[in-house]
């Protein structure tokens, strides 16, 4: 009888470990390299094959040791130290050390690098929305990176910061084997490449417009995997995404939109999961464009979108709208001198259009994203909506759209969009990610904006070690940004999630992403 049992108790543990784990993503990763992406799908399954040097503590933007398991900085923040776990392999069996580490984040960051492939395309544009820019930059971070030993490397600085650590716990950092790029080449993190890092999973398949398929990681150094696949499908239609966690074909989702709420929590098969709200979506103003150059212009626009009718409308009570850059955690950095919201007055702003010379109005393109994003999960409805309201003072609004990786690479080349729609998820609990990532040299392309006090701002806020000092900082970043009314913050939003109910072990990040190897799925049929 005892033998009976145990040979049951090992079939259904069996079964269990024998499941498959599908994720319904939002849309197909941009790439697959890591250091090459800003977009949040690229970050998720990047979570999954790579680790980072600094990780965050599960749910939480609290650092946690990572591929480093400890780092410790000089006494004016100039230079940080990092000691490397021992031990550690690639996917492909060669070891993970300082060489490792050196060599990738001197591919990104210098652009003379023979491994960088910057002749094919490559931007590794994060670098220099994180770090202020490449090696010999005016206003890059970073000076130099040196090996000190096998387990150690250190990271020089060209001014104090004391959020490097931070930096390079966010998802776009993950290290890659050397030994992979070097034998891919140019074509390493394409569909067409086998990507090699050091995480819970490992790379299986890449089937364009489909899924991307990962294996677990048998000698991961960490919490291994609970499955023995993990299939990330590639659902770029919310609802969609609901109707297959309905029907059972996929186990987990995220980015549903906000009315899809209440039949989630009718449904006894799923659960719905908010995630924290770490995020901002806004619109953005070129200034090269003839209109948006003159600063009433901008202005008007902004009183004339009524923010709180959209976020009302379309949110679902997943989103509150305010005149902040960062999400309501951050509301410290904030300036008592910025109202709490800005005015819908489309009275006024008609006004004011006129008196800049415009009366009669004039006719301007709105970009809005093909993907739904945690910040803005109907993009194209939002975009009417906020094209109705500048019909309302007398601009003609032409919406377009194209292609997401498209999308994020042409709002940088001039001349670039007029207005678009954009926002970004946190990757570390500072106000300088936020600020850092939009304004700023190598951040601001998009809308050709960069005055040189915000720059040194932004270089101060780095450098601050206190949340006292940071908030002296931030809030007259807070003021300029305002008046300016370049990017208009639209919502902060609590992005909604949802699981099949035997789905446990998820612990959704503030940060929008997450590594799944702590998913179980007993009890799936």
């Amino acid at each position: 009888m005892k033998k009976l049992l145990l040979t049951a108790l090992l079939s259904t543990l069996s079964a269990a470990s024998a499941a498959t784990l599908v994720f319904g993503g939002n849309g197909e990763p941009v790439s697959l390299e890591s250091g090459n992406i800003t977009d949040g799908i690229s970050i998720l399954v990047q979570r999954q094959i790579y680790d980072t040097l600094v990780d965050f503590k599960p749910g939480s933007t609290d650092l946690a040791p990572g591929l480093a398991t400890s780092w410790k900085a000089n006494a004016n923040n100039t230079a940080w130290t990092f000691t490397l776990r021992k031990g550690v392999r690639f996917h492909d069996g060669t070891p993970m050390n300082a060489d490792a580490i050196v060599f990738n984040l001197s591919r990104w960051w210098d652009k003379s690098h023979p491994y960088g492939f910057r002749d094919q395309g490559r931007t590794f544009e994060i670098v220099g929305e994180l770090l202020g820019g490449y090696k010999g930059d005016a206003t890059a971070v970073i000076k130099n990176i040196v090996k000190v030993n096998d387990t150690t490397v250190r990271i020089d600085l060209n001014k104090p910061s004391s959020v490097l650590p931070n930096v390079m716990a966010a998802g776009y950092f993950g290290i890659a084997s050397p030994t992979a790029i070097k034998k891919e080449g140019a074509k390493y993190g394409t569909p067409a490449s086998k990507p090699v890092g050091t995480g819970p999973f490992i790379f299986q398949s890449w089937r364009t417009g489909d899924r991307v398929t990962l294996l677990p990681n048998k000698l991961y150094w960490g919490e291994k995997a609970k499955v023995d696949q993990l299939v990330i499908r590639n659902i770029k239609d919310a609802s969609q995404r609901l109707n297959e966690l309905k029907a059972g074909t996929i186990d987990f989702a995220n980015d549903l939109t906000p009315d899809s709420l209440r039949s989630v929590q009718a449904d006894k098969n799923l659960v719905a999961v908010k995630r924290p709200s770490f995020n901002v979506g806004f619109v953005s103003m070129n200034n090269r464009n003839q209109y948006l150059k003159n600063q009433s212009v901008r202005q008007a626009i902004s009183m004339a979108i009524n923010k709180k009718a959209i976020v009302e409308g379309f949110w679902n009570g997943l989103g509150v709208s305010n005149a902040s850059f960062v999400p309501p955690v951050m509301s410290w950095a904030n300036s008592s001198k910025v109202p709490a919201d800005y005015k819908f007055d489309p009275a006024a702003a008609k006004k004011m259009l006129a008196d800049a010379g415009y009366p009669n109005g004039f006719s301007i393109d709105l970009w809005y994203m093909p993907v739904s994003r945690p910040y803005f999960p109907t993009p194209k409805p939002i975009a009417e909506a906020i094209a109705a309201d500048l019909s309302a003072i007398g601009i003609k609004v032409n919406l377009k759209t194209q292609d997401w990786a498209k999308y994020l690479e042409d709002r940088n080349k001039e001349p670039g969009f007029d207005m678009y729609m954009i926002g970004w998820t946190g990757d570390y609990g500072d106000p300088d990610n936020f600020y850092g990532a939009y304004y700023g040299a190598n951040a601001s392309d998009d809308i050709n904006w960069n005055p040189a006090n915000v720059e040194t701002l932004l270089q101060q806020g780095r450098a601050a070690a206190t949340q006292e000092a940071k908030a002296k900082v931030y809030s007259q970043l807070h003021e300029i940004t305002y008046n300016a009314a370049y990017r208009i913050p639209m919502v902060h939003s609590n992005p909604l999630a949802a699981a099949r109910s035997y789905v446990k072990g998820w612990a959704p990040s503030p940060l929008g992403s997450e590594p799944f190897n702590t998913i179980t799925v007993t009890g799936k049929k």
